[in-house]
């Protein structure tokens, strides 16, 4: 397994005074658009919209460049194009997406974070692009066959990451010890355009099957990790924006039944107060959107200048600075509200 250290403070910079709490261990998991593809090239993007120019002010530091954050770390498990694991750890900055210079939802994820509790933090990712619910991520309660092959290895990765955390955390105290203080879910891509194992998914229940594996994750990994109140936060798969506002119907009624599917969990009694719903499809930008449908040579100089925030296709959020970055924001701030 290739382990790349990217830890840009030495462990004296850890000074106690950090670890006088418990370490406060988030996991995010998922598939494409957790990894993330926005590239930091579309930062700037931010800078346009007064709601999320203050949130670029935090991702910079005094010099222009990726903030590198002082009592977050993490550590990110993937895999490179051949399939062979990759991890990725060190002090949280951008970088920690799909690429090296890309960011997916924890980097303002941890920042958030950090304004939010006063104790050092861990992110542990697992994401791989092109993965489903149903076989990748099977969990181990809702079939009688294994687990699926990345289930088995985010769970791995999690607990041999739990077993010393100070391998990531420079000055980790384990007289305080961690606290299991959240998991974000964002995956569902490959389930929405499933045709095969959902035959249904034009019709209301369609995607009945997504809804039970989601439950028993959510079951499987609080039973694993003996933490029967993990709060959870599920990333509903907004890709287009609201349903509502789509120009063509031909896909709104399959993308809600599956919007509806994700989101049904938080409904159900055993789930209340303790499982959280962040709709992705709020942070849609249309107006990204409609510039990358224009070819480059016909946009206007204002239209060039927008498409400088795209950096990649529509069902990875335009791989978008200005999507991506107010996610993360929104996922910590849904975990906040069940802590």
């Amino acid at each position: 397994m290739k382990r790349i250290l990217l830890s840009a403070l030495a462990s004296a910079l850890a000074g106690s005074l950090l670890h006088a709490a418990p370490l406060q261990v988030f996991i995010l998991s998922g598939q494409s658009n957790m990894q993330g593809h926005a590239s930091v090239t579309t930062f700037d993007s931010l800078a346009s919209d007064p709601e999320t120019a203050p949130l670029l002010e935090q991702m910079r530091d005094a010099d222009g460049n990726p903030v590198v954050l002082d009592r977050t770390w993490i550590t990110y498990l993937s895999e490179d194009r051949g399939g062979n694991p990759t991890v990725k750890e060190g002090s949280l900055t951008a970088g920690f997406g799909a690429r090296d210079d890309t960011i997916g939802p924890e980097f303002t994820f941890g920042i958030a974070m950090e304004n939010f509790i006063d104790a050092p933090i861990l992110i542990i990712k697992a994401a791989w692009g092109g993965k489903n619910l149903h076989t990748d991520f099977r969990p181990p309660s809702a079939a009688d066959e294994p687990a699926g092959a990345y289930y088995q290895r985010m769970m791995a990765h999690v607990e041999s990451v739990l077993e010393d955390p100070g391998k990531v955390v420079p000055g980790y105290d384990p007289a305080q010890g961690y606290e299991l203080a959240g998991f974000v879910w964002f995956q569902g891509w490959n389930d929405l355009t499933d045709s095969n194992t959902y035959p249904e998914r034009g019709n209301p229940g369609g995607y009945d099957q997504y809804t039970e594996n989601l439950v028993h994750i959510i079951r499987d990994i609080r039973g694993e990790l003996e933490a029967p109140e993990l709060p959870f936060v599920v990333g509903v798969l907004g890709v287009g924006g609201p349903t509502a506002d789509y120009e063509s119907p031909r896909f709104a009624g399959i993308h809600q039944n599956f919007r509806d599917a994700m989101a049904a969990p938080a409904e159900m009694p055993e789930f209340r107060g303790n499982v959280a719903n962040v709709l992705t499809e709020k942070f849609w930008d249309h107006e990204l959107a409609r510039v990358r449908s224009i070819s480059a040579d016909e946009r206007t100089p204002e239209e060039q200048e927008t498409a400088r925030g795209i950096s990649n296709q529509e069902f990875h959020y335009l791989g978008a600075a200005n999507i991506f970055a107010p996610m993360g924001v929104a996922f910590a701030e849904a975990l906040h509200d069940l802590r």
